[in-house]
């Protein structure tokens, strides 16, 4: 287990800025001792050091010359019950950022250090107060931008994900046991482990796993949002949808083809679904440098994308028609494709029934729309919720939506298939014990059971300063 810090550390625990009120935390084993140096209580109570934990005490921060920098609450946690596992007080100033950077200096002066990213976290964790996904999972709830996603990650913090690997480890546990017991006897040719009961071990480990693993395109999807490309020829109006879809006048519009040169993405949550649009380059044959390289990563944007909006003008189909269909079903041929007819307002029915009858055959999504006048973008809306394929997700379900655990999963199911090809062919305990224990470990690092201080480094430095 990496090295657990003894210094004491504190930070602005809220968000950048200026505002109504602001939380300084402290953590360390001098914490208390560290504020109680600054601290004087309005009242007269008995010494701030002996203060019963979890109570909130009225007072101000003194600098040495007794000048008063803010009246303030203090709040002491004592190991350990707190969220780290060591002495914690959290000091609540008011929203300045000149007092939140003066207590600040005052803390240090008097001993604390500057807490590094996610420092107050990986205490936690090395302290035993939360697993390594648990840990992960407090960044995904601060991140959370949707009911699911806020969803996701409070039953992972709560330790939904971390009961299922812990039962699946104990179960492997117990049987690689045995077999490794079956090498202390190997001249005298016993069998400890029952085969077949392995077997359907293996089977329902293998299952669990897989499901877990197969999770993580709806997890990732709404953690990250589910890409949508809009593409189409120059001026069909890609970037005024955009405008209306985002409710922001994020993209250029204006009558000139070819304004969009480049990628412009923003994201939208859609009753309760993130999405993340990218405006791309009208698409069309030119010979102009700049154009053409905007038209590449229109490409490569559909390529990426899970869900592509085909936007046409309604008021005429281009002589490029025929290249410009070839060109986007060859870059979105496993894409969710939904066309959708631009400008209704300026044609009239006759000609919106001729627009029918040219894509009868299309079996996919259709949607007509005028984006400038806002006309049936609900209909849209609706189009791409159901492109989605996004399930509804509830209380205690378990997504993964961490890119992390999801390559530790598949590794240990191709352990988990070495071990069920390796009883299908009567391999030796000792190849048996090794892919079993293989499984366990990629298993055990999803948790923090096995880690190292790269792997800490790197996951807590993603963090927020403060948490």
């Amino acid at each position: 287990m990496p090295h657990i810090s003894t210094s004491t550390i504190c930070a602005i625990a809220t968000a950048p800025g200026t505002g109504g009120i602001a939380v300084i935390r402290v953590s360390g084993t001098e914490a208390i001792a560290i504020v109680h140096s600054l601290y004087t209580p309005f009242k007269q109570t008995p010494d701030f050091t002996e203060q019963h934990a979890n109570q909130v005490s009225y007072g101000t921060i003194r600098t040495a010359g007794k000048e008063v920098i803010d009246d303030v609450l203090v709040t002491v946690f004592r190991a350990p019950a707190s969220y780290t596992g060591e002495d914690v007080v959290e000091i609540s100033c008011h929203g300045s950022h000149y007092i939140q950077q003066k207590i600040l200096r005052m803390l240090v002066e008097a001993g604390c250090s500057m807490a590094l990213p996610g420092e107050f976290t990986q205490r936690a964790f090395l302290n035993g107060k939360m697993d390594l996904s648990q840990a992960e999972a407090v960044a995904d709830l601060i991140a959370s931008q949707s009911e699911s996603t806020h969803r996701m990650a409070l039953h992972q913090m709560r330790g939904g994900f971390t009961d299922q690997l812990k039962n699946l480890r104990i179960q492997l546990l117990d049987f690689v046991s045995l077999i490794e017991l079956e090498l202390d006897f190997s001249e005298e040719d016993v069998e400890f482990a029952d085969r077949s009961r392995l077997i359907t071990l293996v089977n329902e480990i293998e299952t669990h796993i897989t499901r877990l693993s197969d999770s993580f395109r709806v997890g990732n999807a709404l953690k990250s949002g589910i890409p949508v490309a809009l593409v189409g020829e120059t001026n069909v109006g890609k970037s005024t949808l955009l405008n209306v879809l985002l409710n922001d006048d994020k993209a250029i519009v204006s009558d000139i083809h070819g304004t969009t040169r480049d990628v412009i993405e923003d994201n939208i949550t859609l009753r309760g679904v993130h999405f993340r649009f990218i405006d791309t380059a009208g698409i069309r044959k030119t010979t102009d440098t700049i154009e053409s390289m905007g038209i590449e990563r229109t490409f490569k944007k559909i390529e990426q994308a899970s869900i592509v909006l085909w936007i046409m003008d309604a008021t005429t189909l281009s002589e490029h028609m025929e290249w410009l269909t070839d060109k986007i079903h060859r870059k979105a041929a496993d894409k969710k494709i939904i066309l959708v007819f631009n400008k209704i307002d300026k044609i009239t029915a006759d000609e919106s029934e001729v627009l029918e009858q040219l894509f009868a055959d299309y079996e996919g999504e259709r949607i007509y729309i005028s984006a400038k006048n806002r006309t049936n973008t609900h209909e849209l809306e609706d189009a791409l919720l159901r492109a989605s394929q996004i399930p509804e997700i509830h209380p205690g379900d378990l997504v993964v939506s961490n890119i992390r655990h999801y390559e530790a999963l598949l590794k240990a199911n191709e352990a988990i298939l070495r071990v069920k090809g390796g009883l299908e062919n009567n391999l030796s305990s000792d190849f048996l014990s090794q892919d079993i224990r293989d499984c366990m470990f990629h298993l055990g690092s999803i948790t923090g059971q096995i880690t190292n201080d790269e792997i800490l480094g790197n996951i807590f430095s993603k963090f927020c300063i403060g948490k």
